[in-house]
């Protein structure tokens, strides 16, 4: 897998075997293009792993939140689909963009992306 260059994850271990990883990055407009591809190479290694994204108490193995805003705190649209990793994200014009990406994950799907991707 490749390296991580702009994912640096914060790692929560809930008590009901859940865990949730949060990363976040405020990026130059030349920087966003590598970001969201580091993304959507993760999303789309964890589709290929363990299905699409759903949420846990549905059924899911591993979800996913992925959220952009500006300079300002305004919302930037997110197209295509955060559940297989094909996305676009309308970077700032100016100054930075700030991508928060979320995920969710059961005791297996946290162990596979311990050890494909060196997340904690």
């Amino acid at each position: 897998m490749p390296d991580l260059h702009y994912l640096d994850f914060d790692t929560c271990d809930g008590a009901d075997g859940v865990t949730t990883w949060d990363a976040m990055a405020c990026v130059r407009v030349e920087h966003v293009t590598q970001w969201l591809a580091e993304v959507q190479a993760l999303l789309r290694w964890a589709h290929s792993q363990f299905g699409p994204a759903l949420p846990l108490d549905e059924g899911g193995t591993w979800d996913v939140d992925l959220q952009a805003q500006d300079d300002a705190g305004q919302p930037l649209a997110i197209r295509g689909d955060a559940h297989n990793g094909t996305l676009a994200v309308d970077a700032a014009s100016d100054g930075r963009t700030t991508l928060v990406l979320t995920l969710t994950g059961s005791e297996a799907f946290a162990q596979a992306l311990r050890e494909t991707w060196g997340v904690g």
